[in-house]
């Protein structure tokens, strides 16, 4: 892979980065859904709701993207980011651009003021799993994590 440039996703790369993330989401079992996609992404970058770093090749293709989501850590009294989205098409793997992405990522979350960052993967996932590993981040051996669907009120 030749030269990647990561960068601060911004409203001219929505239709992009909404076929990356409809590619996501089907990657974890969800449906397409295209115009979902580009609502989301569009409406999170319109409401600095997240940041999105955009990988893409000398001529501008979209490779993969990372979302980081800030929150806090109540225990640190502290900012932190919650990377919840991390993916690399498939015909841009193995060529590093994952770990780009991290650290990219990385090097944001400190220049913002984070303490740290989070995230989650599924359990089968191994390559991601190694990945992390691979540039330091550490797995949770102490907490479970668990969710709860809430379903709006009519």
């Amino acid at each position: 892979m030749n030269a990647v440039k990561i960068s601060i996703a911004t409203k001219a790369e929505v239709a992009a980065l909404a076929q990356l993330f409809d590619a996501y989401r089907q990657f974890y079992q969800y449906p397409s859904d295209l115009a979902l996609a580009s609502s989301y992404i569009a409406e999170r970058i319109e409401n600095t709701e997240s940041l999105i770093l955009l990988a893409q090749d000398a001529k501008g293709e979209a490779l993969g993207f990372c979302q980081l989501y800030p929150t806090f850590c109540s225990l640190e009294a502290k900012p932190i980011y919650a990377l919840y989205d991390l993916y690399v098409a498939p015909v841009a793997r193995g060529a590093g651009i994952g770990n780009l992405l991290l650290l990219a990522a990385e090097q944001n979350a400190r220049a913002n003021g984070m303490c740290r960052m989070d995230l989650s993967t599924a359990k089968t996932n191994l390559p991601a799993q190694a990945a992390y590993e691979a540039l330091g981040w550490v797995r949770d051996e102490l907490y479970f994590t668990y969710s709860k669907a809430v379903a709006p009120q009519d």
